[in-house]
């Protein structure tokens, strides 16, 4: 979940670098090659993952891909991320509307806590649900004595929808809060005094302003829905990511690779619809002046009912999970679970994270320094040649980084080198977008001014653009950490022998239902996931 936060974050960095032009200079010779080494490297996994999926032939990948597993796959996928878009947008339309519009009672904490689900990973959510409601949870403890020997299953399509809409409607919300506080109530008003009911105002004036905001939201959601392996895995739910993982378990690669690529279609297929669906529309007022504030409207008898429906939401979303990891804890803690293990896996994580910060900087150094100051084609595609991994899911770009370190690199497989690579393939434009941001603060004329006045290139930068440029790249440092300590796809196929961190000890003892085992990572994780969205909300505050 902290990768779609920082999803966030890199869009909100981009728009504050939008106000100035890139200053156009010419390209120097070594940064041009060194970025476009990096941008090259960013895109090795996909372009292996297309040379490996061609193998056996085409006419193997064809036949694999038009088997009836595969169609299976993609129905079972495509259903599932329509159902979650849907049900995620459904909730967070009216939930944006009531702590915006209305005089809901505690309207400002219910603003704040209704977001919190967000910093849950999924996988956690999962393991929350399936200790709390599957065959050996806490609720099945607790029934036994009066009788209740079997709860209804949670596995399957109806878990996995259930958590991840959970989950995830944070990333619909909140966009779509943002533009319902922006809008102008004036055409709103005009609609009214021509008679219209305040149902039709709302379906045929606010609705149409606020569909950018929700399509976007819902765009992150199928993205991150089609991506998702932790939570469909938990919940014993196939869908393309587990169905890619389970044949690299059997050691079919050919097979494995060719469902990554049906799985690569598919998500560049829902940006293409999001492209369409979104249209050349264009939401804002028409003439000049500060928008006035809007009119709060009274729930009247609805106030106390739509106030009880937005506790149960946060109750089920946020007070269950961090409840029954409570409980798991305590249990632990009760038998003599040490937690030595858990600060040992927590170290193994910050360990591989900063190491891929660190890195990602540095590999963002110079493709941002291109794009920000020597804006060109030859920025622009190495910039977004940068980005090839970040449309990728993690489990595809793991899928390929082990073929390819299986054939022509196996001094490097299963090291944390390859890891920490994975990290920066995966995570790296979260760094460029904050330095790039930064950089294009800062006005050239500085350092050129620095240049005339005798500091060498090395003394320009050291004493002129890093103390500039350093919130931003403290900032992308920092996203790239967090995401790479909670990536579990790419940690589960490409981690060292005998290597776990928090976010594959919390599946894997899940997975065996060794529910104790799990709480103390996943409690951990909960806490690390906060970080990102305290960060926006720092942010929000100082501007």
């Amino acid at each position: 979940m902290g990768r779609v936060v920082a999803d966030a974050k890199v869009l909100e960095q981009r728009v504050d670098g939008a106000a100035a032009a890139p200053h156009r200079r010419p390209t120097p010779r070594r940064l041009g090659v060194i970025a476009g080494l990096v941008a090259l490297g960013t895109a090795l996994p996909a372009v292996y993952l297309l040379v490996k999926a061609l193998d056996d032939g085409a006419s193997a990948l064809l036949e694999t891909l038009g088997s009836g597993r595969a169609l299976e796959l993609l129905l079972r996928t495509t259903l599932l991320a329509a159902a979650v878009t849907t049900t995620t947008v459904a909730i967070a339309l009216p939930m944006a509307w009531l702590t915006v519009r209305t005089n809901l009672p505690g309207r400002r904490i219910l603003t704040i806590v209704t977001s919190l689900p967000l910093v849950i990973p999924s996988y956690v959510g999962g393991y929350a649900f399936v200790a709390a409601l599957g065959p050996r949870g806490a609720v099945q403890s607790w029934l036994a004595p009066l009788g209740v020997e079997r709860l209804p299953s949670i596995y399957g399509f109806g878990g996995a929808w259930l958590v991840l809409s959970l989950f995830t409607y944070p990333l619909v919300l909140l966009p779509t809060r943002a533009a319902l506080r922006g809008l102008d109530p004036s055409l709103e008003e005009a609609a009214r005094s021509l008679g219209r009911t305040p149902m039709r105002v709302f379906l045929g004036v606010t609705l149409p302003q606020l569909r950018p905001a929700a399509v976007s939201g819902g765009l992150l959601v199928a993205l991150y829905t089609l991506a998702d392996f932790g939570a469909v895995s938990l919940l014993r739910f196939d869908t393309f990511t587990r169905g890619i993982y389970t044949r690299l378990r059997t050691f079919d690669a050919t097979g494995a690779a060719a469902l990554g690529l049906v799985l690569v279609v598919l998500m560049l297929l829902v940006l293409w619809l999001e492209g369409r669906t979104r249209g050349r529309a264009a939401y804002h007022r028409s003439h000049g002046g500060a928008p006035r504030p809007v009119r709060t409207v009274p729930l009247r008898a609805w106030r106390w009912p739509a106030f009880v429906a937005c506790v149960l939401l946060v109750v089920i979303a946020l007070g269950l999970p961090v409840a029954v990891i409570g409980y798991w804890l305590s249990r632990a803690l009760a038998v003599g679970d040490p937690l030595r293990s858990t600060l040992a896996l927590g170290w193994r994580s910050l360990e591989v994270s900063a190491m891929a910060a660190g890195i990602g900087i540095l590999c963002a150094w110079p493709v941002a320094l291109l794009s920000a100051r020597h804006a060109g084609p030859l920025a622009r595609a190495v910039e977004r040649l940068s980005h090839t991994g970040y449309a990728l899911p993690g489990i595809v770009v793991a899928l390929a980084l082990v073929f390819f370190g299986v054939r022509y690199a196996p001094f490097v497989y299963q090291t944390r080198g390859m890891l920490v690579f994975a990290y920066v393939v995966l995570f790296l434009p979260q760094a460029i977008a904050a330095l790039r941001a930064s950089l294009l603060q800062v006005p050239p004329s500085l350092e050129e001014a620095a240049r005339s006045l005798g500091s060498s290139p090395l003394q320009t930068f050291r004493r002129v653009v890093f103390p500039l440029v350093r919130p931003g790249a403290l900032t992308g440092a920092a996203l790239v950490f967090l995401t790479a300590m909670k990536e579990l796809p790419a940690t589960l196929l490409l981690a060292p022998t005998g290597f776990s961190t928090l976010a594959t000890q919390v599946w894997s003892a899940t997975s065996s239902a060794f529910f104790t085992r799990a709480a103390a990572p996943a409690l951990a994780l909960i806490l690390l996931s906060s970080v990102p969205m305290a960060l926006l909300v720092a942010r929000d505050r100082n501007r």
